[in-house]
């Protein structure tokens, strides 16, 4: 019987997980086991392009390699449990399927708010079936949006409902800027009077506590007592790591799945973790274990994994270097774009503006003991273009515990 990994997930992170096995070496069974019916997909469209009606559903299905056209595809099957130390993982049609290695990339879901109220009228997007749904919501004549969390898919979503021309965009959110979390409050204020002067109305420093309506929503009651008259909520309040499966086995799953350097988890080199889920500590900064949710992730951690765990499934005695990626993020909202290399969130105590200036194009570098660690670009093409030019300087940068 042939020797098999099996990736428990089959969106983008499975995708490449699958993809750089075969780049590693590994010419034996590969299994990819997805809930959703979809084959992989671009996610970032959803709240934007997609939702715009800028690019249809099907544009958004990645490519394989041909490297991975014999891997066998198990869709719409949901893993359900895990029995690690038998290497069996159990699915939700009662079937269990035997391992020699396993590719953790089950990903995250939206967190929903538990919050009294009608479920008819609010909105996640997450899937293709979400943004859709979300999209007919937007287009219906005089519809009303609050947007509860102003992180990447709350401002998104903002901008995109105005750009489809939805004059009651309102954004809800108990922090006092827009997306201070990832970028502080310089870029944070530049971020909200943006979005002002296009027409989204901002009420911060406040929560939701209740949705009314009697079978759809009709109003979102804020922390204060304050109604806002809305007939579509789009709730961005964060995610949850989908790890439930792995419950009993001894793994850190308090935020994610915790690994090491490699991106093994709980000590066990046959099991790896990639995407947004995993929990690794980055060897270019101090060593913390964070998870990070950006697009580049997947195919970094599933490069870096793959080699670790086809090195150990071979018996080599090398492995590669810990692991150290420069994070890049995106976030497009309005016709400004938001462009970030490395990380600033380490950095958020120390923001200076690097080029340009607040009220344009503008690049803010984020600094720790004087050491540029990450840069974050507000503006046009000039000012993403401007802060790329620091992404070699990042790259050069020592380790923070150097």
């Amino acid at each position: 019987m042939s020797a098999r990994i099996l990736v428990a997930g089959a969106s983008m992170a499975g995708l490449r997980a699958a993809e750089q096995l075969r780049a590693a070496g590994w010419a034996e069974t590969i299994t990819l086991v997805g809930d959703e019916p979809h084959m992989p997909y671009n996610r970032p469209p959803l709240s934007k392009e997609v939702l715009a009606g800028k690019a249809p559903f099907g544009s958004l299905t990645f490519r394989p390699r041909a490297s991975v056209t014999d891997v066998e595809w198990r869709l719409g099957t949901k893993v359900v449990a895990a029995r690690l130390g038998d290497r069996i993982v159990e699915l939700d049609d009662g079937e269990a399927l035997s391992y020699d290695g396993l590719v953790v990339a089950t990903g995250m879901r939206p967190r929903r708010l538990n919050c009294p109220g009608p479920l008819a009228g609010r909105h996640t997007v997450r899937t293709l079936d979400d943004a859709q749904g979300l999209r007919e919501a937007l287009t219906r004549p005089g519809a009303r949006v609050v947007v509860v969390g102003g992180g990447f898919i709350g401002c998104e979503v903002a901008a995109t409902a105005v750009g489809l021309g939805v004059t009651e965009v309102t954004v809800v959110d108990p922090l006092p800027l827009p997306m201070v979390g990832p970028l502080g409050e310089l870029l944070g204020r530049a971020l909200l009077k943006r979005h002002q002067e296009r027409g989204v109305r901002f009420v911060l420093g406040t929560g939701v506590s209740g949705f009314e309506g009697a079978d759809h929503v009709t109003g979102v009651v804020l922390s204060d007592g304050t109604v806002l008259p809305a007939d579509v909520v789009v709730e961005s309040v964060g995610s949850v790591a989908n790890t439930e499966w792995l419950d009993g086995n001894g793994l850190d799953l308090a935020d994610g799945v915790l690994t090491d350097g490699q991106l093994r988890a709980g000590g066990r080199p046959e099991v790896v973790v990639v995407g947004d889920l995993a929990r690794f500590p980055n060897a270019r900064y101090d060593g913390v274990p964070r998870r990070v949710e950006h697009w580049c992730i997947p195919t970094d951690t599933a490069k870096h994994a793959a080699k670790a765990l086809v090195a150990h499934l071979s018996g080599a005695a090398a492995q590669p270097a810990p692991f150290a990626p420069l994070p890049t993020f995106w976030s497009d909202q309005h016709e400004f774009r938001l462009q970030s290399f490395g990380s600033p969130v380490l950095g958020k105590d120390d923001v200076r503006v690097l080029d340009g200036d607040l009220d344009g194009d503008v690049v803010a570098g984020y600094h720790v003991g004087g050491r540029l660690v990450g840069v974050v670009a507000l503006g046009g093409h000039a000012a993403a273009s401007a802060a790329a030019r620091y992404r070699t300087e990042l790259l050069k940068q020592p380790s923070l515990t150097a």
